[in-house]
């Protein structure tokens, strides 16, 4: 008996990951990304990826993360209960039995596309209503496609943009545009078009990939030789 508790207990787990997994989904979030951090956070193990900033920045995601997170400190405990104590002779199958049902009812419907599709359209809505522009992932404020990126570019020593105005690097035909510059620990927005770079400055720009790496090539092939 005390075998088939674990067992169940451990069929409980993972239904809870799967659920995790299509909740995070029906956010916009990659099925890969999800099952990771969501083991990740389960489990406590703590990766400090970059994937990990996609749950942090969005609101809705971060409630998430903190179920996973005090649902894996008390599973720890109640295994730990369980291989020490075998939880004497009251093991509560039954309940068990009922959680593992309501569990696969709602991990089945988490996978239906139409219901799939509700809560997705509501998650939406209610990142709208609730929470303010600041609050929303990058991605979903800048509307980012395929052909889109946030990239930071560095000025180094023998770079040919080092003297020049930034009205002059990056112009009105380009689809680039200059979110700001960062020297040392000051941001610079205003007037930015008449500001002459120099050695050391960092550029945060949003437009097209493409044209990005093309127009900052030497800069970015440094910066990952860097």
């Amino acid at each position: 008996m005390e075998l088939l508790f674990m067992l169940l207990y451990f069929v409980i787990i993972g239904l809870v990951i799967e659920f995790s997994v299509s909740i995070l989904n029906m956010t916009g979030l990659d099925s890969k990304i999800s099952r990771f951090q969501v083991i990740s956070m389960l489990t406590g193990t703590g990766f400090t990826t970059e994937e990990s900033n996609s749950i942090i920045d969005h609101p809705v995601r971060r409630k998430i993360g903190a179920f996973l997170i005090l649902f894996g400190a008390f599973s720890l405990a109640v295994i730990i209960s369980s291989i020490s104590n075998m939880l004497a002779n009251n093991l509560r199958i039954l309940e068990l039995t009922f959680a593992i049902f309501v569990l696969i009812v709602l991990v089945i419907l988490s996978r239906i596309p139409r219901v799939k599709k509700y809560f997705k359209d509501k998650l939406h809505t209610e990142m709208e209503e609730h929470y303010d522009i600041w609050e929303h992932p990058m991605k979903e404020v800048l509307f980012l496609d395929e052909d889109d990126i946030v990239s930071e570019v560095i000025i180094t020593e023998d770079s040919d943009l080092v003297g020049k105005k930034t009205r002059e690097i990056v112009t009105r035909e380009e689809d680039i545009n200059l979110l700001f510059v960062k020297r040392g620990k000051i941001k610079i927005r205003k007037e930015i078009g008449k500001e002459t770079l120099h050695e050391g400055d960092q550029l945060f720009l949003y437009g097209n990939k493409k044209e990005i790496e093309v127009k900052f090539k030497r800069e970015l092939k440094h910066m990952k030789k860097g």
